[in-house]
């Protein structure tokens, strides 16, 4: 990739050697007239064209201009009306806090304490500016020689607030997200506070809410207790408040620093010397001592159903150290995708039982196409091939009606091959499908939504790009993709949208069959009498 199609210049700044790129653009290491390195980060050409991009650009940039502190990459220059616009940060070398714990190990109660005193401050300076990080994770932290430096905060809500005005989107990565994020509701600093919780049990070389499927994850961190049972017995209790699923009931940054290292023992231990985190700081404005969320500026509310696509600034990474923050989105070298940034999708994603927390809205019913089928998912499909999985059952969840679907509710289950399927000789072992049955104005952007949630972890690679297929006899387009080991293809139409993922992965084509033998079996035609309410 080095010295192909580089531009020789952006700014003042001398391209040496592409980084990444994500949803929002792509990133360079370049350097100043003065020999100082920085990342910048220049935005795709369709958001350049856009003018709202840009004035939310602008004003995200001032913003994070002002983060001061120890802890993360400071913004060094920027230029919104370029023809390119682009933001240039601190280039800051050192492993990501996910490499360095695969490499050293987990963090003993010392470092831990260290970690999240560092990674508060980092918070209390991001959200003293009105920002909120949105996606703070071990991928998202640069374990500097002088400290931890988060990364990548404040900017994607420039994105936010244009592609997804209509429709809205949960940023951020399953694992990590806080249960208002998962939901689709308004965000504040608390869901920083949630992720900081989250990346102190993985630090323990723990998973908070185990192994899984975006979406599993997702259901976990809304309705299940986070597994602390890595960290060490003293360090649960604040990370038990900081995953609290209320948001008024987690700790501020300010009263993290409090209890992670008070003034007395804030100090670095003597072993913790490679990777040392700076001392609570004095001249950091202390704010309100209260376990309240901290003031910051209310973001547009955020829908519960989301658009299959995109990423933000944050999507594209600032250091060569850590190729897992450095990739994303559909700008991604080839074979790549994704910083780890997933959109809740829609129809169901979000896996909020009963619309709790949602306002129930009305819309016009002619607006919507009619009701004439729903899903079912049987114990066992196609001709027996498939059994259910009854230790990966998740209950129907009806949705909230938004702007783009009415009656919905989600369904999401696990298929494993049996005998039969083994005699018959089926190509797949596992099969998971995740869908909903509604009413929808624009399916294929649900069904678009719901491949995403099944597919982006944060490190995948894409080895078949997406394909539409049209099966001969069949009345709907079915659209295939092969992420890693798994085969996912996907369906919308007026009443029901559906992701299915199959491993091991296979040829397009095999998986499309697949597919419309499974939609002939779950895709049930309703009563006329049902269909019209």
């Amino acid at each position: 990739m080095d010295g192909v199609d580089l531009p020789a210049r952006i700014g003042d700044y001398a391209v040496e050697r592409e980084l990444g790129s994500g949803g929002m653009g792509t990133v360079y290491l370049a350097r100043s007239r003065g020999g100082r390195t920085v990342a910048v980060k220049v935005a795709r050409p369709e958001l350049a064209a856009d003018p709202h991009f840009r004035a939310r650009f602008r004003a995200e940039v001032d913003a994070a201009r002002r983060v001061g502190g120890f802890h993360t990459a400071q913004v060094v220059d920027a230029d919104p009306d370029a023809a390119a616009p682009w933001l240039a940060t601190a280039y800051i070398a050192g492993p990501t806090l996910s490499g360095l714990i695969a490499e050293r190990g987990p963090m003993d109660e010392a470092r831990l304490r260290l970690l999240g005193a560092a990674l508060a401050e980092a918070l209390q300076a991001i959200h003293g500016c009105g920002l909120i990080h949105r996606d703070l994770k071990p991928g998202n932290i640069i374990m500097a020689d002088d400290g931890p430096r988060v990364l990548d905060f404040g900017i994607a809500r420039a994105l936010e607030a244009t592609r997804l005005t209509s429709t809205g989107a949960a940023f951020g990565t399953p694992g990590f997200l806080a249960p208002e994020q998962a939901q689709g509701l308004e965000v504040g600093g608390a869901a920083d506070v949630f992720a900081l919780g989250a990346v102190l049990v993985a630090a323990a070389g723990g998973q908070p809410f185990g192994e899984g499927t975006p979406m599993m994850l997702m259901y976990r961190a809304v309705h299940e207790p986070p597994d602390l049972s890595a960290l060490p017995e003293d360090i649960r209790p604040v990370v038990t408040a900081c995953l609290a699923k209320d948001p008024a009931h987690r700790p501020t940054p300010r009263a993290l620093l409090d209890l992670l290292a008070p003034m007395s023992s804030a100090k670095p231990a003597p072993d913790a010397a490679a990777h040392p985190a700076t001392e609570v700081s004095p001249a950091t404005p202390p704010p309100t001592l209260s376990t309240t969320p901290p003031a910051t500026p209310t973001p547009t509310a955020v829908s519960a159903a989301a658009p299959a696509a995109a990423g933000g600034i944050a999507d594209a990474a600032t250091v060569s150290a850590h190729p897992e923050a450095a990739t994303g989105g559909a700008g991604s070298p080839p074979g790549k995708r994704s910083a780890g940034r997933v959109v809740a999708a829609a129809a169901g994603a979000l896996l909020v039982l009963g619309g709790a927390g949602y306002a129930v809205y009305s819309y016009d019913d002619a607006s919507f196409p009619p009701a004439t089928h729903e899903l079912v998912l049987p114990e066992s499909m196609v001709d027996g091939a498939y059994g259910r999985d009854v230790e990966h059952r998740l209950p129907p969840d009806p949705l909230p009606d938004d702007a783009g679907q009415k009656g919905a509710t989600h369904y999401s289950a696990a298929y494993t091959v049996t005998s039969t399927g083994t005699e018959k000789g089926v190509a797949f072992r596992t099969v998971e499908v995740y869908g909903s049955s509604g009413r929808y104005k624009d399916p294929e952007e649900h069904r678009d939504g719901l491949m995403d949630a099944m597919t982006l972890t944060g490190s995948e690679t894409v080895s078949d790009p997406p394909r539409t297929i049209r099966l001969p006899g069949s009345d709907v387009d079915i659209r295939c993709e092969t992420v890693d080991a798994k085969t996912v293809c996907g369906w919308g139409d007026a009443n029901s949208t559906v992701a299915i993922g199959f491993t091991p992965s296979a040829p397009l084509d095999v998986a499309a069959e697949e597919t419309r033998r499974i939609r002939a079996e779950i895709r049930r035609a309703i009563a006329t009498s049902t269909a019209s309410s």
